[in-house]
């Protein structure tokens, strides 16, 4: 063999190497991301005072696994009570059909007073991920 025919087989295993790279590199980026979910919007908002209501939304970016999502709503401060303890609020949680928001609904309008809503989501990833909202009704 010559020198010339080595170094022609050694080229094109180099370069045959480096359009694999490419190739990995594009299908990696060209994949859809499995990223956690994330808190779009709510309603109320976040650290807002909202007029008196009976429902609670959480918007995420992604749809979220029905069995392993959930929320809980706290009321954590009352008018007039300097040591008022963290109080879970009966409500009923539920995921919207869009499959992105979870709805609190409570059978009468929230009383006036500080909220927390602590909310644990599975997305696409099947990572559970944790956070809370906090709000209050004026």
């Amino acid at each position: 063999m010559s020198a010339a025919y080595v170094d022609g087989m050694e080229h094109r295993k180099l370069m045959t190497f480096r359009h694999m790279i490419v190739l990995a590199t594009l299908a990696i980026s060209a994949m859809p991301a499995m990223a956690h979910p994330k808190l779009l919007s709510a309603s109320p908002a976040a650290n807002t005072a909202a007029a008196k209501t009976g429902t609670v939304r959480l918007v995420f970016n992604q749809r979220l696994a029905p069995a392993t999502s959930t929320a809980t709503l706290v009321m954590t401060g009352m008018p007039g009570m300097a040591n008022h303890p963290d109080m879970k609020m009966p409500v009923s949680t539920a995921i919207a059909a869009d499959g992105k928001t979870i709805v609190m609904t409570s059978a009468k309008p929230l009383p006036t007073g500080t909220y927390r809503v602590d909310w644990t989501v599975v997305g696409a990833d099947s990572h559970r991920i944790a956070g809370k909202h906090a709000f209050s009704i004026r």
